[in-house]
């Protein structure tokens, strides 16, 4: 069967990867299908041909996502005083309907960013999703409460 020009335009592009330590969760960085070969060019070299990004596009896909998403997981921890590790990473391909699958059924919250990639005079919009169960979430608003209160402390 092939997919209707609808179909495609739905599908997205997410690099993912699970965390753990204090808390833990997955992070996904999510953006449109149609978007994953500028995001390559962007990020690599556009003096490359089409067909060279074709052929680099799911490890640098995988590499921008990891320094991405590996950066704003580092900055939570640290903010919070706790150590997080990171999985590898992994690109998935999904419809929007289906971009959750991996998620276990635990993992019931999600919380989206809507981020803007200005790469190289591009313009690339997607989403960050950090997905967690109750327990993590609930110890992931304590570890921000307690946070708050030593900005507050310091008289910032």
């Amino acid at each position: 069967m092939v997919p209707s020009a609808n179909a495609e335009a739905n599908t997205l592009v997410a690099v993912h990867q699970v965390f753990n330590g204090d808390i833990a969760g997955r992070v996904l960085l999510i953006f449109p299908e149609t978007k994953s070969l500028e995001l390559v060019r962007a990020v690599t070299s556009s003096t490359l041909d089409l067909e060279d990004i074709i052929d680099l596009e799911q490890e640098a896909l995988a590499e921008t996502g990891n320094i991405i998403l590996n950066s704003w997981v580092a900055t939570i921890a640290n903010l919070l005083k706790k150590n997080l590790k990171m999985s590898l990473p992994v690109v998935i391909r999904r419809d929007q309907s289906h971009i959750f699958e991996s998620a276990s059924p635990q993992e019931s919250l999600i919380l989206f960013l809507h981020i803007k990639f200005d790469i190289s005079r591009q313009q690339i919009r997607g989403y960050v999703a950090l997905m967690m169960d109750v327990p993590s979430v609930a110890e992931l608003r304590s570890l921000i409460a307690d946070y708050v209160v030593s900005l507050a402390g310091r008289g910032d």
